[in-house]
């Protein structure tokens, strides 16, 4: 008797203390979710690098003239951090993957945090829980702690995948070191989900949130960049969060104590974060933000217009990071095919497709380039599908616009990103060969630009496809089918793989362009996949109810 008449009253308590934490909960299951995700992304790209080094059977002679070209080349040094014994597994895969993960890393930490913070404000989500027992400083706490929770998720794929990476015979990375090397990746994503939660609570907009936090990321870099550079400033990586995360050195010489400044500033910011929280009201912020009435009246007023609105902070983020990598690329053709060249191995590998030198180099390079449009291709189709959960396709739907308008524009909108990206491939890489002299032409580099798009397309595709039969799993899937792509393309240079399934994967049927020449026999076929599946999606998109979150 006496449990049946607590028991209402034990059940509104559980349910007062679930309501109250509503936002740590939702906050975390999303950032664990993308969390998961990326570091499996992220311990694929380091699977990629220790095996693609160490399955190469370098030469002493070839591996000592790697740190003859690289290892004191100060415009590489300034783009990607210094290249320390990467005549070794371990030092070459630190020096390929550190900085570029770390600022992915750091990327994803501020779109993440202003996006589950400000942008939910904007979209009046929280005013409807800070109406009941949650106060802003509380919001703000339960925010940080589902971010960092996603850290560690993020930290504990990403070990994990470096941990049994390590185990290899191959690479030949202790336990601890993997940890260690995955912790130092991770610390980027930790300072910068910490740096867009403070900028959400400072900034009235969501876009202005994200343009604070990435001025911050490019100061940082910028910062980084000049004490790389041997112009006798060494000295300023203690002022950049990125020049923290270099002066871990992990796998090479590792230094632990530039982790007590990576500690404190997440400290710092988490403590600012709530002050700030605590003393602002709902939908203000510290900072003015004057453009506001300005971009209202500049608004789109077609659905393609506006879907190239919403994506187009997104959209120039991915073109600067292409152009940039790109013409990295492109600048260390020449060395690289020297490279290629000197090992005896290689060199029949390529004699055998008539090409040598800076060519061959940029035939495996732009493979990268492919997996960086494959990301573009999932991020168009996670768009689909945020625009349906969002409530923005309702609010269009109820204007004189069909579903097959919209449906139409967004493919075709997907379509021109890919081919842009692939032409910007294309230009950024033949940009970068021609600083450094070497003989690779613009016509060849577009049209391996457009064969590295081609993968792109058949993703962009398939998720479509997914969007209009499984829109809540869509982002999955998309995620799924570029990680199975890029396992079997890695798996195929490692091991015999039944050719069944190595024509699953889109990036295994791109030619190595410019190494070897375009088939445009197989990327028609895959064209009209893509195209096959997007016009599939279309019809069943038009045949479903509209799904929420």
């Amino acid at each position: 008797m006496t449990a049946s008449l607590t028991s209402p009253v034990h059940e509104s308590a559980r349910s007062q203390v679930r309501s109250r934490n509503v936002i740590a909960r939702v906050t975390a299951r999303k950032s664990l979710r993308a969390g998961a995700g990326w570091g499996i992304v992220f311990g694929l790209y380091v699977a990629t690098q220790a095996f693609a080094y160490a399955s190469n059977g370098l030469s002493p002679a070839t591996r000592r003239l790697l740190v003859k070209q690289y290892g004191h080349n100060v415009g590489v040094s300034a783009l990607v951090g210094p290249a320390r014994m990467i005549g070794t597994v371990p030092g070459y895969t630190t020096w390929k993957c550190l900085t570029v993960l770390a600022i992915i890393g750091a990327v994803w930490g501020i779109l993440t945090s202003t996006k589950l913070t400000r942008g939910e404000e904007d979209a009046g989500r929280w005013e409807l829980l800070l109406a009941g027992q949650v106060t802003p400083r509380s919001a703000a706490r339960q925010a940080l702690l589902g971010f960092f929770l996603g850290a560690l998720a993020l930290f504990v794929t990403t070990s994990a995948v470096t941990v049994v990476v390590g185990q290899s015979s191959k690479v030949g990375i202790g336990v601890g070191a993997a940890l260690y090397f995955a912790l130092a990746i991770v610390s980027g994503a930790a300072m910068f989900l910490a740096v867009g939660a403070l900028c959400g609570e400072l900034s009235t907009s969501r876009r202005q949130a994200a343009g604070l936090a990435s001025a911050m990321l490019g100061v940082s870099y910028a910062l980084r960049m000049v004490a790389d550079a041997d112009v006798g400033l060494s000295g300023l990586r203690w002022v950049s969060p990125l020049g923290w995360i270099e002066e871990l050195q992990p796998l090479t010489s590792p230094r632990p104590l530039a982790l007590i400044p990576i500690a404190l500033f997440i400290s710092t910011l988490s403590v600012a974060t709530l002050y700030v929280a605590g003393r602002r009201d709902l939908g203000t912020g510290m900072l003015s933000d004057h453009a506001n009435a300005r971009v209202v009246r500049r608004l789109p007023t077609t659905t393609l217009g506006l879907s190239v609105y919403l994506s187009r902070s997104t959209l120039v983020a991915w073109s600067v990071s292409i152009l940039a990598y790109g013409v990295l690329l492109g600048g260390i053709a020449k060395s690289g095919g020297k490279i290629i060249t000197s090992s005896p191995g290689l060199r029949l590998v390529f004699s055998r497709l008539g090409v040598s030198g800076a060519e061959a180099f940029l035939g495996v390079a732009l493979l990268i380039m492919a997996v960086a449009l494959g990301f573009v291709a999932v991020g168009q189709v996670s768009a689909l599908r945020k625009e349906e959960s969002n409530g923005q396709l309702t609010n269009l739907l109820v204007l004189p616009y069909s579903r097959a308008t919209w449906i139409t524009q967004r493919a075709l909108l997907g379509i021109a990103v890919m081919l842009c990206g692939g032409l910007l491939v294309g230009v950024a890489t033949w940009f970068g060969a021609a600083l450094d002299h070497a003989n690779v032409s613009l016509a060849t580099m577009l049209e391996a630009g457009i064969n590295v798009a081609v993968p792109a397309l058949v993703l962009f595709g398939a998720g479509v496809l997914a969007f209009a039969l499984a829109p809540r799993w869509v982002t999955v899937v998309a995620y799924a089918l570029l990680v199975w792509f890029f396992l079997v393309e890695i798996a195929a240079g490692i091991a015999k793989i039944n050719h069944f399934i190595l024509d699953t994967s889109a990036f295994h049927q791109m030619a190595a362009a410019p190494a070897s020449p375009v088939d445009w026999t197989t990327n028609t076929i895959m064209i009209a996949l893509a195209l096959s599946s997007m016009s599939v999606g279309a019809l069943g998109f038009q045949r479903r109810d509209l799904q929420g979150e």
